[in-house]
Parts: structure tokens; C-alpha cells; sequence
């Protein structure tokens, strides 16, 4: 019955990228109309191409929504019932067949996807409205949507090498249509071909990984691969390369540049997909290769681990600050929120290796559920940032301004999106950072001087980066919906009309408040995963309960959010009675102060430059900033300033530091290969010949 729910999320999410391909071409239906009676003739007359490709949008949006109910329904029950379902599949080569595996880890990701692709198809049927199939054909967009929903799915189904990296595949080429679906800008082209490409590099040392594990083992199912004991040294390599892989597609730090690239360009709510979504299917790929497959784990993985994660967390946070444009500061958002996540995993690596299996579960347990928050606010945000985009037609956060009053039931779901991704109490985000900081307090069980110094180092950057993150997300809601209107755009913005839109959003949000405050829902399903997997659970199971949260000891530290919220409304009760009562106090409105300049512009306003100006004194290393003032200068002898002009760039350390000089030696070895090119007959027949020579002393 569980695997027949989750095939039927895969067939539906198949079947909605068909639907959208063939019946997006009207060819059969408008066909059988018009050799049909006078009847239907009639009705093949009203129903107009407007209409027919509203019905077709909503149809596949449907189609979408039932796999993603039927996906949610999956996890929910292998996760309930800790079972393990397999099964083989008459597809793949004659003598492999498609081996499928679902466990609680299988379930739990299944849970997320599912979130996700519900939320979008309540959301994609407005939101598509904006494009034109003459531009930019459905039938493109629905087609590899499904497809993209389905290779997801299908990875975290996979129980052989060669079926895994075909779904992933799936993925990652569905996906890169995506991207490139408005083609007709070179900037969205170049996106995608660096998507592309590095998606392909990752899936080539994915592909290495499998055979290194394969190499020693007698097949390339999951079961056979988990039998081989590697040497210390091969498990290492085997790490490094599914490391690379993954952690490519996941988007960590320095293989992190095609997130601000692609994402800015996708649809949004292919955006939401793929950074809430996509990136968590590389992260289960990773904890199915490290955790499942090696078996046995090595503290210095943890480490590296660490360390990226750190630097990933701290970096995304601070190139995000610097980021004028939503979504790309979204995006690299996603970089530092996987930051922590690879960093909560590296902690439960070493506490593995070091002989504490229940702090490594606590660890893990951080890392799956600060994912599953991650799902749900970087969806409910990339949302956000799609209905301002589909009513003020830019993303320039500098052109925005005074969206609460044109916008206001979109300012408080994109207010729920930046309290929970700023990690504020009551809502999810918080949870998730406090259980990571509270395995990082744990390092003094270990005895490693070296571990015991750098855990509370990475502790401190990832207090920091939870910092930066709530000034990044003041900055980004203020200039958004606060202060006065800087475009026209804005000005004649309104709040948008389509329910469905507002509704994929409002349960995006309404599950990050509630998963604020029940946190032990989400909590006690996670700890069946790391009890399946890593054979151990928290160490304190009996502090999981709906009030309390007290995953070590109730002693060391606790957390109820639901006395928070009743404390919180308590307080806000009596400040609103304490000010209604007392007519000193009462609120009054009025203009804001002007500071006696005669009257407030748009352009007295903080810009995002201004913003982030004492963040980027600060840390000014870490960019590549060109920052500079243009003076127009006229009169006699060039004396009277008329205009002034301020510029400023900021560019990532990882384009010049490591893909530029990759780039300058591929074109150099290019340019290089290129001279056998002769264009002689004789020349290539010496070539073949030398080569043939060489084969025979090879294989003699």
C-alpha cells in the first residue's frame, strides 16, 4: 500500500507533464469537435483558445497538486510505521533491473517534496497567467515541471547505482529547461548553460563515487554496495567524490555559483522548487551515500564537512546582504541555510565516529528538520517574490517600497517567510538553529583538543551568520513594503486577486507557525529516521512532547514554545489595554518627521548600498567591490558639480579565485588540440596509425 502511494506521486507528476504536451496542442479534442455533430461544433466554437488553455493550466496544476498529496501521503505512512518496502521494476538493462527502497529516510524527504509541489500547484495556475504561449509555450513549462516533480521522486525511491543516477539525471536535464525558459535573454541562456554544466560535472563525480563503492562489491545495487568493506583511504576518496557531487547540486560553498545564477532567471515558482525542494534531494543523496552506503563514517569527514558548512553559512549570508535584486539574495540565502545544514552534519559525523551514537542523532536530527524548515520558508518566500514580481514587474528591491498598504495580505505571508528564515522564536526556523546549537554544545564529551577548539569556533560564526541573517531579512521586508513608493511600478501595484496563489503561500505559511509552535509533530517522525538509520535516537525521548523541547536534559536546556506564544499574546494583551486606556499613550498617526527639510521623497530614503554600507566597511575582504563616484562636471574650467553618480559592484572571490582559471585552461588546451586539426588525410591516417601502435603495446 506504501509504495503504491508513492508510485501513484510519481505516475501523477509523469502524467501532468504529458497532459500539459498533448493537450496543449488542442490537435486531438479540436479534431473530434469539428467531425463531431453540429452540437459540438457549437460548443468547439465557444470554447475558446483563452479558455481551453486556462482548463489545460489547471488540469496539469491538478494533476500536480494530487502528486504531491499522494507524495505527502507516502512519507507520512512509511515514516509511522519505521517499515522498509522494496521492490524491482521491469525497466533498466536485461540483467539490472530497477531496484526501488522506501524507508523512514525515502518517507521523510517524500514529505518534503510533497509540501512543496502541493503548495505550487495551488500557486502555478495564477501565476502563469503572465505568460503568453506564443512566447513561452506551457507545453514547455508543464512538461518538464512534471518531469522535473517526477526525477525527485524517483531518486529518492532508487536502490541501485544505475536507477539513481537515470532519475537524477531526469532531474538535473528537466531542470535546465526550466531554467532556460525564457530563452530569449542572454542572461537567462548563460544560467542555464552553467547550471548544465555543472550539474553534469556533479552527476560524473557521482557517477565515480558509485564505481569506487561498485569496484569492490558484485553489483550495483544498494544492498551490494553496502556489503564492501573499504579501506580507509577508499572510503575517503569515495567520500570526496559524492561530496563534490552532491554538494554541487546542494549549492555549497566554493561550487555554489550557479544558485545566484539560475534562480533569479526560473520562474518562481520553479525557483521555490528547485531551492526548497532540489537541493534537499542532493542533500539526501549525501546522507544516503555517507550514512547508508559507507556504513562506517570517519571524524575528519565531520570536519570537512564543518568547515564548508561554515564557510557556506557565513559566506551565502553576506553575499546575500549585498544582493539588490530578491531573488538572487534569495538564492544565496539558500547557500548559507545549506551551510548550516552541512555544518549540524559534520558534528553528527564526529560525535558517530568519536563513540556518542546519540549526540550524532541529535546532530542529525538538526540537519533533517533545519531541511524541512528550509522547505518551507525558501518555498513560501520564492512564492513572495513571485506575486511582487507579477504585480510590480521588477525584482530591484532599490525600485520597491510601501508594498504593506498596495499588498497587504502578501506583506504578512512574506513577514511569516523572514521571521522564520531570520531563526525568530514561535516560528520553525528558530527550532532548528537552537538544536543545532545545542549539539554543538556538546563538544565537551570528546576528548579531541583539536575538535574541542574548533566546534566552538563554528559554533560562534553560526551565532554570526544567524545575526547577519535577521539584518539581511530587516532589510529586504523594510525597503520591500515599508516607507514610500520608488516607481511607478509600485505605485500602481495592487494586492493580488487570485486565490490560489494566496492560498500556496498562506499554507507555506501557516505550516512554518505551526511547526513554530508544535515542533514535536516533525521532531518525533525525524528521530524514526535517525533511529532506522544511524541505530540510535535522541538522548532524551521523553522530553518530546507537544509543551516541551528538551533533547539532551531538561536540566541543561528547554524549550516550550507554546508558553512563548501564550506569554507573547499575554503581553501584547496588556500593552493594547494599557495603551487604549490611557490617552497620553494612545496611537496616533501622523506624517513622518521630516526633519525640517519641507516635506519627505522617496529619495531621502535608505537604499540597499546605504543598508549593508557598515556590514561592507566590516567585512569588505570578503567581496570584490568596485565601488566608485562619477561626478559630471561643467562651467568654466570644470568647476560646478551637476550631477553625481554612485556605482558599486560586488562579485563573488569564487569566479576569479577557481572558474576563471579553469576556464582560461580549458580554452588554452582547446586552443592547443586544436592544431591536429590539419585538415591533411595523411596527417590523421599517421594519427590512427600512432595510436593503433599504442593500443597493441597497451594491451600486449
Amino acid at each position: 500500500m506504501i509504495l503504491i502511494l508513492a508510485y501513484s506521486a510519481v505516475i501523477l507528476s509523469f502524467a501532468s507533464g504529458l497532459l500539459a504536451l498533448v493537450m496543449n496542442q488542442r490537435l486531438f479534442l479540436l479534431d473530434w469537435f469539428e467531425k463531431s455533430s453540429a452540437d459540438n461544433e457549437r460548443l468547439a466554437s465557444c470554447l475558446g483558445e483563452k479558455q481551453f488553455s486556462s482548463l489545460v493550466q489547471k488540469a496539469v496544476f491538478m494533476l500536480l497538486g494530487l502528486s504531491g498529496v499522494f507524495a505527502v501521503l507516502a512519507g507520512l505512512s512509511v515514516l509511522i510505521s519505521q517499515g522498509v518496502v522494496t521492490d524491482q521494476l521491469s525497466l533498466g538493462l536485461p540483467w539490472l533491473p530497477w531496484h526501488v527502497r522506501f524507508d523512514c529516510l525515502s518517507g521523510f524527504f517524500f514529505l518534503i517534496v510533497g509540501i512543496a509541489v502541493s503548495a505550487v500547484s495551488l500557486y502555478g495556475p495564477g501565476y502563469v497567467k503572465s505568460y503568453t504561449d506564443s512566447q513561452h509555450p506551457f507545453a514547455v513549462l508543464g512538461l518538464f515541471t512534471g518531469l522535473f516533480v517526477s526525477g525527485m521522486l524517483l531518486v529518492l525511491l532508487a536502490d541501485d547505482a544505475f536507477f539513481f543516477m537515470i532519475a537524477w539525471e531526469l532531474m538535473s536535464v528537466a531542470s535546465y529547461f526550466l531554467v532556460a525558459f525564457q530563452h530569449e535573454h542572454a542572461a537567462n541562456r548563460r544560467a542555464a548553460f552553467i547550471y548544465l554544466l555543472m550539474a553534469e560535472v556533479g552527476a560524473l563525480a557521482i557517477i565515480l563515487g558509485f564505481g569506487v563503492l561498485a569496484s569492490f562489491s558484485e553489483g550495483f545495487t544498494f544492498d551490494a554496495l553496502r556489503q564492501v568493506q573499504l579501506s580507509a583511504n577508499w572510503a575517503s576518496i569515495a567520500f570526496v567524490l559524492a561530496l563534490l557531487g552532491f554538494g554541487m547540486k546542494a549549492g555549497i560553498v566554493p561550487v555554489h555559483v550557479w544558485l545566484p545564477e539560475a534562480h533569479p532567471v526560473a520562474p518562481s515558482h520553479i525557483s521555490a522548487l528547485m531551492s526548497g525542494v532540489m537541493l534537499k534531494v542532493a542533500l539526501y543523496g549525501l546522507i544516503r551515500f555517507c550514512f547508508d552506503l559507507l556504513g562506517e563514517v570517519h571524524w575528519q569527514w565531520g570536519v570537512v564537512l564543518l568547515i564548508l558548512g561554515t564557510i557556506s553559512a557565513l559566506g551565502g549570508i553576506l553575499y546575500a546582504m549585498m544582493q539588490p535584486n530578491l531573488k538572487r539574495l534569495l538564492a544565496y540565502s539558500s547557500v548559507e541555510n545549506i551551510g548550516i545544514i552541512f555544518m549540524v552534519l559534520g558534528l553528527a559525523m564526529i560525535f558517530m565516529a568519536n563513540g556518542h551514537p546519540q549526540l550524532a542523532a541529535l546532530g542529525f536530527l538538526a540537519a533533517l528538520l533545519h531541511a524541512f524548515n528550509h522547505a518551507l520558508f525558501k518555498n513560501l518566500l520564492f512564492l513572495g517574490a513571485g506575486m511582487i514580481h507579477h504585480q510590480t514587474h521588477q525584482l530591484n528591491i532599490d525600485l520597491m517600497g510601501g508594498l504593506i498598504r498596495k499588498m497587504p495580505k502578501t506583506s504578512v505571508l512574506f513577514l511569516i517567510g523572514c521571521m522564520s528564515i531570520s531563526s525568530l522564536p514561535l516560528f520553525n526556523g528558530f527550532v532548528s538553529e537552537w538544536l543545532a546549537f545545542q549539539t554543538a554544545l556538546q563538544v565537551d564529551v570528546l576528548d579531541n583538543g583539536v575538535l574541542r577548539s574548533l566546534i566552538p569556533v563554528a559554533a560562534a560564526s553560526l551565532a554570526l551568520t544567524a545575526a547577519l541573517a535577521a539584518a539581511c531579512f530587516v532589510k529586504v521586508f523594510g525597503m520591500i513594503f515599508l516607507g514610500q513608493s520608488r516607481s511607478h511600478h509600485c505605485d500602481n501595484a495592487r494586492e493580488i486577486q487570485d486565490k490560489g496563489m494566496l492560498a500556496g503561500s498562506g499554507l507555506l505559511a501557516g505550516l512554518c507557525f505551526l511547526f513554530g509552535i508544535f515542533p514535536g509533530l516533525i521532531i518525533n517522525l525525524i528521530n524514526k529516521v535517525s533511529g532506522q538509520l544511524l541505530g540510535a535516537s535522541l538522548p532524551n525521548d521523553a522530553a518530546l512532547g507537544w509543551l516541551w523541547l528538551a533533547p539532551v536534559s531538561a536540566n541543561q536546556a528547554s524549550y516550550a514554545p507554546p508558553l512563548v506564544l501564550t506569554g507573547a499574546l499575554i503581553a501584547g494583551c496588556i500593552s493594547f489595554w494599557y495603551l487604549r486606556r490611557n490617552p497620553a499613550t494612545v496611537i496616533r498617526h501622523a506624517e513622518t518627521w521630516d526633519c525640517g527639510f519641507g516635506g519627505l521623497t522617496p529619495k531621502m530614503q535608505y537604499s540597499c548600498s546605504a543598508f549593508t554600507m557598515p556590514f561592507r566597511r566590516i567585512f569588505n575582504k570578503v567581496w570584490i567591490i568596485d565601488e566608485r563616484i562619477d561626478k559630471d562636471l561643467r562651467g568654466a574650467m570644470n568647476q560646478d558639480v551637476a550631477a553625481v553618480h554612485y556605482h558599486l559592484e560586488v562579485n563573488d572571490h569564487s569566479w576569479p579565485l577557481l572558474y576563471e582559471p579553469i576556464e582560461r585552461g580549458v580554452n588554452t588546451t582547446a586552443t592547443i588540440v586544436g592544431r591536429i586539426q590539419t585538415g591533411n588525410i595523411r596527417t590523421y591516417l599517421g594519427y590512427s596509425f600512432a595510436t593503433l601502435i599504442l593500443m597493441l603495446w597497451v594491451i600486449s
